[in-house]
C-alpha cells in the first residue's frame, strides 16, 4: 500500500469556500481554498486535464479513444499551448486551483500554479466530468450528498483493467455519489444525457463487485455520509488517466488535482446527447 501516499487520500472532513451560485467563479484565479470544484460555476461544464510530452501523446490519445467512458475527449491542444477552445480565456497551467507534478509516475509536486513546470513539448488532454452533469441532477431532484457535506466526491480504483494503449495501461477508476433508492433510476437517465462527460453508471450497488473494500477509505478524494436508504452509485471517472500514469510512468506528466477541475466556458447542456 506504500503508492497510497501518492494518491492524494482525505480522510474526515474537509471545508471548501462555497460559491456554487457565482457565475463568475470560472473567472477568477483559483484560490488554494478550493478543495474541490464541484458546485462551483453551476451550468457549466468541467474538466480533467492531463499533460504530457509529445513523445506520449499518441499513447494517451489512443488510451483515451479506446476508453471512451472513463476519458472522454473534448480537447486535445497543439504541443506547448497554454490555452484551449474549451475557455479560451484561461491558462491552462493557472485556471485549475491545484496541479500535479509527476515524474516517472511518482507525484513529486501538487502546486496551484505549474507554470515554472511546464514545457514546450507538452500536449494537453481536456477529457469530461461528471461535475458537468451534476446541475442537471440537482434539477431533477437528485441530492449531492458530497456537496451538501462540503466534500470532495470520493474515488476509488476498481479491479477492472482499462484496454491498454501502446504503454498506457491501468485500472478503471470510479466517482462514487450516495444516491437515494427511488432516484437511482433517475440518477442514471439524467447522466446517460451526457455520454461526452462520462454518461451513465457503470455500477450501482454492491462495491465489492468492483473490488472496493471500503466506502470510508477512497482513493481520492473524501468519504462521504450516505442518509437513510441511499445506495451507493458508481460513475467512469477522468481520474483514470492518472492512475494509468502510476501504472505506466511516463517520464513527465502534469495533471489536475482530482475533484478540483478545469472550468470551462462551456455550458453543460451543450453535452446533452453528444457522444
Amino acid at each position: 500500500m506504500g503508492h497510497r501516499r501518492c494518491h492524494g487520500v482525505r480522510r474526515g472532513r474537509v471545508r471548501r469556500r462555497r460559491a456554487g451560485a457565482d457565475p463568475a467563479a470560472r473567472d477568477r484565479e483559483p484560490e488554494a481554498a478550493v478543495v474541490t470544484t464541484s458546485g462551483l460555476a453551476p451550468g457549466y461544464a468541467q474538466a480533467n486535464l492531463i499533460a504530457v510530452p509529445r513523445d506520449w501523446a499518441y499513447d494517451v490519445l489512443l488510451f483515451a479513444q479506446r476508453n471512451p467512458k472513463p476519458c472522454p475527449l473534448l480537447d486535445v491542444t497543439d504541443a506547448g499551448a497554454t490555452t484551449t477552445e474549451l475557455k479560451p480565456d484561461a491558462d491552462l497551467r493557472t485556471h485549475i486551483p491545484r496541479y500535479r507534478v509527476w515524474h516517472d509516475g511518482e507525484l513529486t509536486h501538487a502546486p496551484t500554479d505549474v507554470t515554472e513546470y511546464w514545457r514546450d513539448d507538452l500536449v494537453s488532454f481536456l477529457i469530461g466530468c461528471s461535475f458537468t452533469f451534476e446541475t442537471a441532477l440537482r434539477e431533477a431532484g437528485v441530492p449531492l450528498r458530497h456537496v451538501d457535506q462540503g466534500r470532495n466526491v470520493a474515488m476509488y480504483l476498481t479491479n477492472r483493467e482499462c484496454r491498454p494503449a501502446e504503454r498506457m495501461h491501468g485500472p478503471l477508476v470510479v466517482s462514487m455519489r450516495m444516491i437515494p433508492e427511488s432516484l437511482v433510476d433517475t440518477a442514471v437517465r439524467t447522466s446517460g444525457l451526457m455520454p461526452a462527460v462520462h454518461g451513465a453508471p457503470v455500477h450501482v450497488g454492491d462495491p465489492g463487485e468492483l473490488g472496493i473494500k471500503d466506502l470510508e477509505s477512497p482513493d481520492f478524494g473524501d468519504p462521504v455520509e450516505p442518509e437513510p436508504g441511499d445506495v451507493p452509485v458508481f460513475w467512469a471517472c477522468g481520474v483514470t488517466p492518472q492512475a494509468a500514469l502510476m501504472a505506466s510512468r511516463p517520464p513527465f506528466a502534469i495533471t489536475h488535482a482530482p475533484g478540483q477541475m478545469f472550468i470551462t466556458d462551456v455550458p453543460d447542456k451543450a453535452y446533452l446527447n453528444q457522444p
